[in-house]
C-alpha cells in the first residue's frame, strides 16, 4: 500500500508542476500520519478520501488542487489545538512553493485545506467536494461508522468521558442540524440517510 501510495502522489507531483523529486515531502507526509496518538488520521484516512475522488465526476481543472488538498489536510493533528488546517495549510503552501509549483495553484491547495476544519459548508464546488469526501464517513455503514467513532475517541483519550460526551455531540449536532450534510449530489444520494441516522443514533448514546 505504501509504495502505491508513493507513486499515485509522485504523478500528482508531476500534475502540479513540482520540480524534483517528491520522495521528501511523500516521506515526510508519510511520517506525519504515522504520528503516536493517530488512530483515524491516519494515511489510511488519505488514501480513502482519495478513492472517493477518484470515484467522483469532477472537472479535470480543479481536480489536483483537490487531491493535493487531501494529502496535505490532516498533516498537522493534534486533537489538543485548534489550528490544525491553517499549520497543514501553511505546511502545504512551504512544500509546494519550494517546489516551483505556481503561487496560484499553491494558494488555492492551503484554500480547500482550510475549509475541512468544516466551521461552514464552502460556497465554491471544489470545496465541497473536498468537505463530502472528507465527512463521507458520517455515512457509512453502522459497523465502520462506530469504528470510526471509537478511534475518534481514542485520539481524544486526554479527556474525560463526561466531557467528551459534550463536545463531541456539539461537533455532530453541527453536522445533523444542516440542512443537508452533504454538499454534492453524488454524495447527498449516496450517504445522507445513513449519515442522519448514525448522527440520530450517536448522539442518543452521548447524550443519553
Amino acid at each position: 500500500m505504501a509504495d502505491d501510495a508513493r507513486l499515485k502522489f509522485s504523478r500528482l507531483w508531476q500534475r502540479l508542476g513540482a520540480q524534483g523529486t517528491s520522495d521528501a515531502v511523500f516521506d515526510r507526509l508519510a511520517a506525519a500520519y504515522r504520528e503516536p496518538g493517530r488512530v483515524y488520521h491516519t494515511l489510511d484516512h488519505v488514501l480513502d478520501c482519495l478513492a472517493l475522488l477518484d470515484d467522483a465526476d469532477f472537472a479535470a481543472a480543479e481536480r489536483d488542487p483537490v487531491e493535493a488538498a487531501i494529502w496535505f489536510h490532516d498533516v498537522f493533528y493534534d486533537s489538543r489545538r485548534r489550528d490544525n488546517e491553517v499549520r497543514s495549510a501553511e505546511w502545504a503552501e512551504q512544500m509546494l512553493s519550494a517546489a516551483s509549483v505556481p503561487s496560484e495553484t499553491t494558494a488555492r491547495v492551503a484554500q480547500l485545506i482550510g475549509m475541512t476544519d468544516h466551521s461552514s459548508p464552502p460556497a465554491d464546488a471544489s470545496g465541497q467536494l473536498l468537505c463530502d469526501v472528507d465527512l463521507a464517513i458520517l455515512g457509512r455503514d453502522q459497523a465502520e461508522f462506530d469504528e470510526y467513532q471509537r478511534r475518534i475517541r481514542e485520539e481524544y483519550g486526554w479527556v474525560s468521558d463526561p466531557l467528551y460526551r459534550v463536545g463531541r455531540a456539539r461537533v455532530l449536532s453541527g453536522f445533523a442540524d444542516r440542512p443537508w450534510i452533504y454538499l454534492t449530489q453524488r454524495f447527498r444520494d449516496r450517504y445522507e440517510a445513513a449519515a442522519r441516522a448514525n448522527l440520530h443514533r450517536a448522539l442518543a448514546g452521548l447524550q443519553g
